[in-house]
């Protein structure tokens, strides 16, 4: 069989590197480590040949140790499972090392996705005017977010990147000093991060990658889309969630917040700088070169000594670029215009506060909060609110909301809630004064069920004497029965006069955001993108009735099964009915490193989610419609898949599985990210309370990743079953969105891997759940693979697939040593008086290796 020159160049400039400099890696005499290179190879040749024979983890290494370690005592077995996974660790970072670093060379960065492809596109059709038009009015923004799924300190993240460097250069010397370098840094973080130390690691990605890629790319569509002319609009935006994100986080305070957004005033500034330093050794002609020593001035004084005071604003930096501009056009026969229109571009762009902070809070929190004001106002004798406010129904709240105004004090409140609430509406006011309105101008309610959490929200700004405020209010429908009731909510809204006048003054705009994550999580996989797909089309059309233009705001995280996956398509899939005009995002975790961690990966993946809405709006324009009998046979999928998944996730073993057999409860303890891993501080776990990064990760630890396919199968076979498989078949072949879900579900299913724990499905209590998870992991292989006519998963991603696949070979150690620990802390726990320490021992080998895990999926939470 002839092997595709993707899958060819990802074997050669992969796949074979990593073998010869692996060869080196594990033979590097690292302190303390001794022989384990010699060794690890040996043990996962054990584990691959010991799953095949069915043996379980313990198995599995009681025959490596009788083998190899002439029956080492439990706590030498202990000392070698913390060698191994410091070896495995490092794999993992070479691995990526060697897949970033042959990013350009694998994918084509000119190819079908890509802008210049685009261009050529429009070009051939002789409608590169209307292609123009298009991008005047498109824009996508990727929203950078601190949630826990990347695991790597900042001195590691810095390794790789050497090692990126070193590798395309083939410099073997300066790979092996890198990897002696890596052998010898801690990869663990003693304490948790605070927001703002998150805010401060991401903040790297903005002023190493997505100044330099965005700048770039905006200057492509200067030069060959519009024609030499500065743009206009703002393509791209770049949103921030590190120090505004309070929802479930207590350690976002108004003083990180405040922090966070002078940080990223001052890496622009800085930004702005080093290129104005750079630029200097160019603009030396007359009348230019004094302006720009004088504007290089301000702006140094602006960084280095400024104490939140500027000695420039944005608009006279602008005008003095244009001045410049001008005259080496008029004077200088456009000199290095290039190089100073690039540099433009990014000022348009990034402004003075680099990317927009979103705040975003529970609407459960406002619900406390607005409760409190009512009290402390009446207690004031302030005439805000009536004292039997909380015993209004909805309708009268709405009135109330609408009078309510105030300028309350944060001092006035005991309850550090509304204290923390209040200030946090002050501190926007602030940001905005500082870094211009785009510094924080967005206000996101999680959780939101009610026409009212909007309105309390907005009262909020009123109430802080902020009549006019210029924020928009982003309501996050995020469960299946709340994305069903988001047109009921929104028409609410759009017949408010209130509210009604707030959208006059904010353009007539609208975004909503939709949460993928807990869709999935309380919905299952299929039910949870077709209710948010239905959402989209319901909250278009009601838009559209009110002359409002809606922008959606997915809240995607890595994984398919929390909206994850081919994004390109996904997008490019969104037919007439569903407004597009501007494409919204979160990225988080290994996704922000994973695709947009480099230049070369950055751009490519910022050009694909242009070229979807071009794709969708521009070229495919009207196509991609569900016809009504396709919408028929994704209804009754979603309802089946929906009521299968709903019977799992009521188990009476549900929660005590994910609790007692998986990882879960590790990612709390694990200093990994600033935010607790679920919403309420109870000792019992709450599902509802459970949030979808570890809810995610667990089955991702047990190589199960129920939440990317839980449910499919069953509503397929129903199909095939009843005689109407041709139903499902058709709408697989026209609809690029459901091919999208399904090829998603696909990835899932290739990171799934049940021979791990298998063994499971003789214990007594939970062997029958186990086998409800494989039977439908069987159902659900056989049945993609039918509809698709592959004779493998992935069969149309073989570069993919060949990356999947060596990273679990890579992992597979690591995941028999944490399911090993599992199952002697399970047997620890069922002796009434368990040895405490070796306990505490177990437990900091799961969540050790929990971290080389995650890293090796880069989107598997």
């Amino acid at each position: 069989m002839y092997t595709s020159p993707r899958l060819e160049r990802f074997e050669e400039n992969v796949l074979a590197k990593y073998q010869i400099y692996n060869s080196i890696l594990i033979t590097l005499p690292f302190d303390n480590i001794g022989n384990t290179g010699i060794m690890l190879p040996l043990f996962a040749e054990v584990c691959e040949s010991g799953y095949k024979k069915e043996w379980n983890p313990q198995q599995i290494v009681d025959f490596f140790s009788e083998k190899y370690l002439d029956n080492a005592s439990e706590k030498e077995k202990i000392d070698l499972m913390f060698r191994f996974i410091q070896y495995v660790e490092r794999q993992v970072v070479l691995f990526d090392a060697i897949e970033d670093a042959a990013f350009s060379v694998v994918n084509n960065l000119d190819g079908e996705n890509s802008l210049r492809n685009t261009k050529d596109k429009a070009e051939s059709k002789d409608n590169l005017k209307e292609l123009k038009a298009f991008f005047e009015e498109f824009k996508i923004r990727t929203v950078l977010t601190a949630h826990p799924t990347q695991f790597y300190p900042g001195s590691v993240l810095g390794i790789i990147t050497d090692l990126e460097d070193a590798i395309r250069n083939n410099n073997l010397k300066r790979m092996r000093e890198l990897l002696a370098q890596l052998g010898k840094t801690p990869f663990i973080k003693k304490e948790k991060p605070t927001p703002f130390d998150e805010a401060v690691s991401l903040t790297w990605y903005l002023e190493n990658v997505f100044y330099e890629t965005a700048g770039k790319m905006m200057h492509f569509f200067q030069k060959n889309i519009y024609d030499g002319e500065l743009p206009k609009n703002q393509i791209l935006n770049l949103g921030f969630w590190p120090g505004g994100d309070r929802d479930g986080n207590p350690f976002v305070t108004t003083d990180i917040t405040l922090q966070v957004t002078q940080r990223l005033r001052t890496s622009i500034l800085k930004c702005y700088y080093r290129d104005i330093r750079d630029l200097k050794r160019k603009l030396t002609f007359h009348q230019v070169d004094q302006l720009w020593t004088e504007l290089e001035h301000k702006i140094y004084r602006s960084v280095f000594y400024s104490e939140g005071d500027l000695y420039i604003t944005l608009d006279e930096m602008k005008a003095t670029l244009l001045d410049i501009r001008n005259r080496i056009i008029e004077n200088h026969q456009s000199l290095y215009l290039d190089d100073l229109d690039e540099f433009i571009n990014k000022v348009n762009l990034f402004g003075f506060y680099f990317a927009t902070l979103d705040i975003r809070q529970n609407s459960k929190i406002h619900d406390k909060v607005i409760k409190d004001i009512v009290k402390v106002t009446n207690e004031r004798q302030l005439s805000v609110f009536p004292k039997d406010y909380s015993s209004l129904n909805e309708s009268q709240k709405l009135d109330w909301m609408a009078k309510a105004t105030a300028s309350l004090d944060p001092e006035w409140f005991e309850d550090e809630l509304t204290r923390a609430t209040v200030e946090s509406i002050y501190a926007i006011q602030k940001i905005q004064e500082q870094n211009g309105e785009m510094g924080a101008n967005r206000y996101i309610i999680s959780n939101n069920q009610s026409a009212l959490n909007v309105l309390e929200t907005y009262a909020l700004f009123r109430l802080c004497g902020w009549e006019n405020s210029s924020v928009d209010i982003v309501p996050l429908f995020e469960t299946v029965e709340d994305l069903e009731n988001a047109q009921r909510v929104m028409q609410t809204l759009y017949t408010n006069p209130l509210y009604s006048e707030h959208l006059k003054s904010r353009n007539n705009k609208q975004t909503i955001m939709l949460g993928f994550s807990d869709g999935t999580k309380d919905g299952g996989y299929l039910m949870a993108n077709w209710s948010i797909y239905k959402a989209k089309e319901a909250l278009t059309s009601i838009s559209r009735n009110y002359g409002i233009e809606v922008v959606f705001f997915d809240g995607r995280g890595g994984p398919p099964a929390r909206g994850g996956g081919k994004t390109h398509k996904f997008y490019a899939s969104q037919g007439p009915d569903i407004e597009n005009n501007e494409i919204q995002i979160t990225i988080q975790g290994q996704t922000i490193s994973s695709n947009f961690g480099t230049l070369d990966s950055c751009r490519y993946n910022l050009e694909n989610l242009l070229s979807a809405g071009a794709a969708n709006q521009f070229f495919n324009k009207g196509e991609n419609k569900l016809s009504d009998t396709e919408k028929k046979t994704l209804e009754s999928l979603s309802q089946i898949s929906y009521k299968e998944y709903s019977d799992f996730k009521n188990h009476p073993k549900f929660i005590p599985y994910l609790e007692r057999r998986s990882a879960l409860k590790y990612y709390a303890m694990a200093n990994i990210g600033s935010r607790p891993s679920k919403r309420s501080q109870s000792e019992k776990l709450d599902f509802n309370d459970l949030r979808a990064i570890p809810f995610v990760g667990a089955w991702s630890q047990l190589k199960q990743n129920v939440p990317g396919f839980f449910g499919v199968g069953t509503a397929l076979k129903h199909f095939e079953d009843n005689g109407n498989w041709q139903e499902v078949q058709e709408l697989y072949d026209h609809s690029l969105f459901f091919k999208t879900l399904i090829e998603n579900s696909m990835m899932s299913l290739a990171k799934s891997f049940f021979p791990l724990t298998s063994y499971m499905k003789d214990d007594p209590e939970f062997g029958e759940f186990w086998e409800i998870i494989f039977n439908e992991f069987k159902e659900t292989k056989r049945l993609v693979l039918k509809l698709s006519g592959f004779d493998a998963l992935m069969e149309n991603y073989p570069d993919g697939k060949a990356s999947i696949q060596m990273r679990e070979q890579i992992v597979l150690p690591l995941l028999t040593i944490q399911q090993y620990a599992l199952t002697k802390i399970n047997d620890l726990n069922l002796k009434g008086n368990p040895d405490e320490e070796m306990l505490k021992i177990y437990e900091k080998i799961v969540m050790r290796s929990l971290f080389g895990n995650i890293n090796a999926s880069r989107n598997s939470a």
